[in-house]
């Protein structure tokens, strides 16, 4: 199979579009992060557990962004600079506000029309991610992931001491011996396998009901070459053998922790023998097979925010219905 050319772009990444520079040599500058936390025109995301504000102006979905004087208080975590202004992340409870209090969080409609326009409302990357402009979801993208790794590494592990914020939410580092600690990334191929016919495989977790498929995916192992990381997921998890995996791009997937790394790979075989453990439905669709499928609703896709769901348009050639 020959690789077209549309499959060079892959079409928007929604959770890789940050427009801020991170201005990663600033974060050991105390002092002029102190200063940037004292600026008026600084501008705070307020981060609880993955859930942030949003509003709704016309049909734009935009984060609701604090002076530092009206943030709540928690750890501060720099995001960076755009056009002058400097943006942090603050780690606390979500202000109550007319929206609804921090503690009885809204889920928001993907179109946000049941939301008066300007109502602030509670929400997660899952169901904003997609919405907000460029600089919104960067900024979400980025907090999110960093109070993802302070919540789960606050204590030392070599010696248990829980640990200092340092570098503007970019290192902890241990009073007791002295060790600095660094966010962790983990990597994951995501991809999608073909067959000689240009059959797209669809397959489906035991966790998940019955009509949700995706593509196969998995985290790459210690030694592992991401080629290696493809051929070896495909076969552990349906028996498959690929070949000549094709890197298309990249998407942060901070849950925890993810940068899940998008590839095409071609089979060389198609009988399939699923894990049970891993899979509880796998199987090979046609674009007319998988059209009938979306338009009867036996079956449906991961969101638009994922990279999943741009591989799978992006092997169709064009935009599909049918979301989880």
């Amino acid at each position: 199979m020959e690789t077209t050319a549309e499959e060079q772009l892959i079409g928007p990444l929604l959770l890789a579009r940050g427009t801020i520079d991170r201005s990663s040599a600033l974060r050991a500058n105390e002092q002029w992060l102190e200063q940037a936390w004292t600026d008026p025109s600084t501008r705070v995301l307020v981060i609880d557990d993955g859930h942030t504000l949003v509003r709704r102006s016309g049909d734009a979905v935009q984060a609701v962004l604090y002076a530092p004087a009206d943030a709540p208080p928690g750890e501060r975590y720099l995001l960076g600079v755009e056009d002058g202004v400097v943006y942090f992340a603050v780690a606390a409870p979500l202000p109550s506000g007319p929206g609804g209090d921090v503690n009885g969080r809204v889920t928001v409609p993907m179109s946000l029309r049941d939301t008066p326009e300007g109502e602030p409302v509670a929400a997660g990357l899952r169901q904003v991610g997609g919405l907000l402009g460029d600089r919104d979801a960067g900024l979400l993208v980025y907090a999110v992931a960093l109070e993802a790794w302070h919540t789960t590494h606050e204590y030392c592990p070599r010696c248990g001491t829980r640990t200092d914020v340092r570098a503007g939410g970019h290192i902890r580092v241990c009073p007791q011996d002295g060790s600095q600690h660094f966010p962790r990334v983990d990597p994951a191929v995501i991809m999608l396998v073909r067959d000689e016919d240009d059959r797209c495989l669809l397959a489906r977790g035991p966790q998940w009901p019955e009509g949700r498929l995706s593509i196969l995916a998995g985290f790459v192992e210690p030694g592992e070459s991401l080629e290696h990381a493809v051929a070896r997921e495909v076969a552990e998890e349906v028996g498959v053998t690929v070949v000549r995996p094709r890197y298309l791009g990249s998407q942060p997937w901070p849950f925890p922790r993810s940068l899940m790394l998008g590839f095409f790979a071609e089979a060389i075989s198609t009988e399939l023998t699923p894990d049970a453990e891993e899979i509880a439905e796998a199987r090979w669709f046609s674009r007319e097979e998988l059209a009938r499928a979306l338009e009867s609703g036996e079956l449906r896709l991961p969101p638009p925010v994922s990279i999943a769901r741009r591989l799978i348009e992006t092997w169709y050639g064009g935009e599909l219905t049918g979301d989880w």
